[in-house]
């Protein structure tokens, strides 16, 4: 065990060093970083003995094909994207752990281990790519989508995919055991619960939106103040009460991330605004509900400033509740290595939302420091990685044939 921990280690220092930026951590999909971090990853799983295999969108696996491999399999895994200045843990920890739990292990079944191309959706500011992708092919509306240099998904794809020797990595529904995966818990109760790691139970229901404010550009000199149509301040006055209601109705979690503004100078007053919502809550009625009044207070305040509003739902998923099976399995393994059975809801997004439309999903997290996540000083301990490779190697363990 402790060869395998310092072998994920290693792995994650690795990954950590591959960047799109020479001062920070970032690999978005379909990037000269991200192709690079795929072929290592696919290093590593050809050295476990591993079918490899890697689809046009970046998505690499690799397959341990068990005693009978004719049986369903298992997915474990998770993605290797990150956030503009990202910590190195948030993703490829729940790819290297799950290589390190299979070292030596030989199954009844067959283990397929995925690494995701895109499951935070920086780039295109849609989530799930990579995990999508082998549930089914991309809608023509997320085919559609743009990124900030205008470039459409669907082009990102045709021009630098990962178009030789490709396959399609693709599941039917029913086609696999379960998918499960080891991630860091981007919170801080494992920490003040004094738990080195948990089951999660549940994956909270996430809207993301594009709003566009449009007004009139005008001389920020000569243009009085009663008759400007300045959309950067409908969109402060937008932000605001996106977090007055967040705020005011707790545990909704809302968050304008990102910002572009036209023509972006000193001396002008703003044409257009255009901003993100990451808007989270565990009860889907509840989000629904809070979503909708929050689209009143931004048409409201579109009005009384006399600006075009587009109000645009980029992306919807709702609320995931872990496999109850699954989740009793490594509840009993996470109970053998630790002595609890501690578990709570992931307000965070992760892949198993997209994979859970064809298999039963569970989810292990392991504490991180201060609860610090997309952030360069994300942090786990190497004791805590080590108990979560433990779990994770009892989980597999004890599956039956």
């Amino acid at each position: 065990m402790a060869t395998s921990v310092e072998t994920a280690l290693a792995r994650l220092e690795e990954l950590g060093l591959i960047s799109d930026s020479p001062t920070y951590l970032v690999r978005t999909f379909l990037s000269p970083a991200s192709r690079r971090a795929a072929e290592r990853i696919l290093g590593w799983m050809a050295a476990l003995g591993m079918e490899i295999s890697h689809a046009t969108d970046g998505t690499v696996r690799g397959i341990l094909p068990g005693k009978n491999p004719t049986a369903k399999p298992l997915l474990l895994g998770s993605h290797y994207d990150t956030v503009i200045d990202a910590g190195k843990y948030d993703g490829p920890l729940g790819i290297v752990s799950a290589l390190a739990a299979l070292e030596g292990l030989d199954l009844p079944f067959p283990v397929h281990v995925l690494a995701f191309s895109d499951e935070e959706g920086t780039r295109f500011q849609t989530t799930y790519l990579g995990s999508r992708g082998i549930v089914a092919p991309l809608d023509p509306a997320t085919l559609a989508v743009r990124d900030a240099s205008g470039i459409s998904l669907a082009a990102a794809i045709e021009d630098h995919g990962w178009h030789k020797n490709s396959s399609a990595i693709r599941y039917a529904r029913g086609s696999c055991r379960g998918y499960v995966e080891l991630h860091i818990e981007q919170g801080r109760v494992l920490e003040a619960e004094g738990q080195a790691a948990c089951v999660v139970t549940s994956i909270a229901g996430q809207s993301r939106l594009r709003v566009t404010l449009t007004g009139h550009a005008d001389h920020a000199g000569t243009t009085p103040m009663p008759l400007r149509r300045d959309a950067l301040a409908g969109a402060a006055a937008c932000i605001l009460g996106t977090e007055a209601l967040a705020k005011s109705h707790p545990p909704l979690v809302a968050t304008v991330g990102s910002i572009q503004v036209h023509p972006g100078a000193s001396n002008s007053v703003t044409q257009s605004a255009v901003f993100t919502v990451d808007f989270r809550h565990p009860e889907d009625a509840k989000r629904r509900e809070l979503l909708a009044r929050l689209r009143e207070t931004f048409h409201g305040i579109a009005a009384d400033r006399n600006l075009k509003i587009d109000w645009e739902v980029v992306q919807e998923n709702d609320a995931t509740p872990c496999d109850p099976d699954l989740t009793g399995q490594l509840l009993d393994s996470l109970a053998a290595v630790t002595g609890s059975r501690f578990s709570m809801a992931s307000g965070a997004g992760h892949d198993g939302v997209a994979v859970s439309a064809i298999c039963p999903i569970a989810m292990l997290f392991i504490r991180c420091r201060a609860g610090l996540s997309h952030h360069p000083d994300e942090y786990a301990s190497p004791a805590d990685i080590g108990i979560g490779i433990g779990i994770l190697t009892r989980f597999l363990q004890s599956q039956q044939p």
